[in-house]
């Protein structure tokens, strides 16, 4: 079963053929830097060059980089303001004539991890942490998504949401070295700790590539281990959350 997983980020919007059985890329990674304007027309039509790219045809599972509630984003996150209240499913349904299934991108990486990765069999609270422009938040229990667990967005000193001193995109603006940033990212493991009490926490995305320079300045009860599916996870996750997740952009005959 070969499904196209689409992953997109603040930063570029990415695709790849995936086993949906094995959870195995089939292809390479096909990347279009995100538009600078990210609004969802001109973002909708990369979606559409990489879906044409693969010569695909069949439902398309993807990745979005904030809350979706039935398809429909609820809140910009690091996008255009104009995306709030956008039915994503339908507008990329609209753009490339396949079924979509969107989901927020940290959930997309969970569900790789969960299937095929580190999670797969982890009963109890599991918490996905995924380091990019901001930091994503997925959770399972017992194995099954609760959607939109947005813990990046926590208030956190003079900061509207602490994602924008904790994550990635913090580290570049500020120039901080990894020993002086992964204080801040394992201050915020601190809230999540307090907040959910998860059983496990599993961190991806694309900094967790660098998980050597960072992994000794995580201090915090809860066990914390490296998301080995790395940047693939939310490609992979994508294609598999279009068999499990219900809420297909429809084809209009």
């Amino acid at each position: 079963m070969e499904i196209l997983g689409i992953d997109i980020g603040g930063s570029g919007i990415k695709g790849a053929l995936v086993n949906a059985e094995t959870g195995e890329m089939l292809t390479e990674r096909f990347r279009i830097p995100t538009p600078k304007s990210k609004k969802p027309e001109e973002m909708a039509k990369v979606v559409a060059k990489i879906v044409k790219h693969f010569n695909y045809e069949g439902p398309v599972g993807c990745g979005f980089p904030s809350i979706v509630k039935n398809g429909v984003c609820m809140s910009p996150g690091n996008l255009h303001k104009s995306w709030v209240g956008v039915n994503i499913d339908e507008l990329f349904t609209e753009y490339t004539n396949h079924e979509f299934t969107v989901l927020n991108d940290a959930d997309a990486a969970g569900y790789a991890s969960m299937n095929y990765g580190v999670g797969k069999g982890k009963n109890g609270l599991v918490i996905m942490i995924t380091i990019g422009t901001g930091l994503g938040s997925g959770a399972f229990y017992n194995g099954v998504l609760i959607p939109n667990f947005e813990l990046g967005q926590i208030p956190y000193k003079k900061y509207k949401k602490i994602e924008s001193w904790a994550a990635a995109s913090a580290k570049e603006r500020e120039d901080l070295s990894y020993e002086k940033w992964s204080k801040r990212f394992n201050k915020f493991l601190k809230y999540v700790e307090l907040i959910v009490s998860p059983d496990l926490i599993i961190v991806g995305g694309g900094t967790s590539k660098k998980w050597g320079e960072f992994s000794h300045n995580i201090k915090i009860e809860t066990k914390v281990v490296k998301a080995e599916l790395m940047n693939h996870a939310g490609i992979i996750g994508a294609a598999v959350a279009c068999l499990r997740e219900q809420h297909h952009g429809h084809l209009h005959q």
